[in-house]
């Protein structure tokens, strides 16, 4: 066989496969590998969202919270569970791989399940509750919060790598295969989904209506089954090596070029220092380009009188143009994501202040009374919708006006996802005033449940539901393909960390104008009963800072510079 045939039958962007071995186009990777990856995550989906989607409820009825208590404390660990990909993301990038981080953290997830299970059925573990009324002791309730993060722990290490790991499976210096990752972005959106419509259904009417202790038994043997599926793909996959510590990498890139911070950068770059070597100084990564933006932090490639280009460099006090670029890659990547958090926020009202306005209004159809969290089905079925109708449809208009093989850029994507979201305030600020209207006019202010019908929440999550197809998919493939080879890892569990800090920016909201709006005394814009309050000027507030946030976003896109690697591995 000839090298070039060879080199063919071999992918070209460093991945290898369970051996060790460069990975074989022919064997591993591509859709073939892809559906124990979507039957992982649609799994995992299932197990969170069937755990997550009605917890709001369980700390209000069965942990005996008040409302702005339980709305903060679901909040706080839905926040939780989007920072600790942080840990999980620097261990697959820097030492275990992406494969075995996911492998691990599953483990510790299925733990968590199974004792969240447990002390929601297993006597003395379990709150006592007598005709509708429960009261849990503060062992029971530790032993609740314990098994809630350590799934927050679990979960960080399959969030930012399930994503990327599924992305790997594509060669990134294949025009075919890479052609694919754009869809696969999407169907693995897609799979989420699937997951959170049984979650947000099925698990949420058997926690409302036979017992808690099936509503999270059933999720934690879903997850049993989503790290079973990962694992029957081993043979199937293809496995990005780990590069060391992105941390110590950047951090050598700041010393080396405060060291030389009275140095003049060559307007020549190819004076730069850099490896003469295909492969760059960092393990199993493509060299990048150098670019012009952010030059004060090219001296620490500037090469000093003692230095050569042929000798190994000491890295903290100089480093290659690659080493640099990496570094420049992830500050431009800083003001995109920042942009992030307000939509994240927005996002976080479906499994707070929606269920909390839905419990005031009728649930029933006919005789049924539908759980107020399952409302969130509807979000789950526009993504299921607007999914297909984006990748089939969408794409192939666009492409025909812009001539992109992807019909828009991600930064596009992302923006019309921020622009549709503002909608999905607005119709709950409008909802929200028109039903306190109701409670005004008739005197419902003690009426548990006002007659007005849940069903007109239904356009606030369908439209939250399409902006997720644009922003959420938009800054997933992102955040992949703006990430150095080494840190995709890292920059996935940075787009995740958007949702966390959203959801922190939610509580510290929720904090805020509780006092200040109940500083005379007043039932403020929050009470524990909304027919008190104005929850609609609530959503109004998030509708403005949505408006800002989208036209800071389309200021900082416009001066993006995107990366651009050099070459392939092979």
């Amino acid at each position: 066989m000839s090298e070039d045939n060879d080199n063919d039958v071999y992918t070209k962007d460093g991945t290898v496969d369970y051996k060790g071995n460069p990975a074989n186009k022919n064997e591993t990777g591509t859709w073939r590998a892809c559906p124990f990856i979507l039957g992982n995550e649609c799994s995992e989906r299932l197990a969170y969202y069937g755990m997550s989607s009605n917890l709001v409820v369980y700390f209000k009825d069965i942990l005996n919270q008040e409302s702005a208590t339980a709305s903060k404390n679901n909040a706080n660990w839905g926040g939780t569970c989007y920072i600790t990909p942080l840990i999980g993301a620097f261990l697959a990038d820097a030492y275990l791989g992406r494969y075995w981080t996911i492998l691990c953290f599953s483990i510790i997830y299925v733990i968590g399940m199974t004792l969240l299970t447990l002390s929601a059925s297993v006597p003395g573990l379990r709150p006592t509750c007598h005709e509708g009324n429960c009261n849990a002791t503060n062992g029971q309730s530790a032993v609740f919060f314990v098994a809630l993060y350590i799934i927050a722990l679990g979960t960080g290490g399959i969030k930012p790598c399930v994503s990327s790991y599924g992305a790997d499976q594509f060669d990134d210096a294949d025009e075919v295969e890479k052609g694919y990752k754009s869809s696969f972005f999407n169907w693995f959106y897609f799979s989420i989904n699937i997951g959170a419509l049984v979650a947000s259904s099925l698990i949420v009417w058997i926690q409302d209506n036979k017992s808690w202790g099936w509503g999270f038994g059933i999720p934690a043997v879903a997850m049993a089954i989503a790290a079973a599926s990962f694992f029957l793909g081993t043979k199937l996959y293809r496995n990005q090596k780990p590069a060391g510590s992105p941390f110590t990498r950047m951090f050598q890139v700041i010393v080396s070029s405060i060291r030389k911070y009275n140095v003049e950068v060559p307007h020549d770059e190819s004076l730069l220092y850099e490896i003469p070597d295909n492969e760059s100084a960092i393990q199993g990564c493509r060299k990048l380009h150098h670019t012009n933006g952010l030059r004060f932090f090219d001296r620490a490639a500037v090469l000093g009188k003692s230095e050569n280009m042929t000798e190994s460099a000491n890295p903290w006090k100089l480093c290659t143009v690659t080493q640099v670029e990496e570094f420049k890659a992830i500050v431009r990547l800083l003001p995109i994501w920042a942009t992030g958090i307000i939509f994240a926020t927005v996002y976080g009202q479906m499994s707070s202040y929606f269920v909390i306005q839905g419990q005031t209004m009728d649930a029933h159809m006919g005789n049924f009374e539908i759980p107020v969290a399952s409302l969130s089905i509807f979000d789950t079925i526009s993504v299921i919708f607007w999914v297909p109708v984006y990748d089939r449809i969408i794409v192939p208009i666009a492409r025909k006006f812009t001539g992109r093989k992807n019909g828009l850029t991600q930064l596009q994507r992302m923006g019309i996802g921020l622009f549709i979201s503002i909608f999905s305030m607005v119709s709950a600020a409008t909802l929200e005033y028109i039903r306190l209207r109701m409670v005004y006019r008739h005197d419902y202010y003690k009426l548990e449940h006002v007659p007005m019908s849940i069903f007109w929440q239904v356009p606030q999550y369908f439209i939250i539901g399409c902006a997720e197809v644009f922003t959420f998919i938009g800054q997933l493939e992102f955040f992949y393909e703006q990430a150095p080879d080494a840190m995709r890892s890292m920059c996935s569990a940075l787009s995740l960390l958007t949702v966390a800090l959203g959801q922190y920016v939610s509580s510290l909201l929720i904090t805020i104008v509780t006092k200040v709006t109940t500083r005379n005394g007043g039932p403020g814009w929050l009470p524990d009963n909304p027919n008190f309050g104005r929850l609609d000027y609530f959503f109004w507030m998030l509708t403005v800072l949505s408006v800002v946030n989208m036209i800071a976003f389309f200021l900082i896109s416009q001066m993006y510079t995107y990366k651009v690697s050099v070459g392939t591995l092979r």
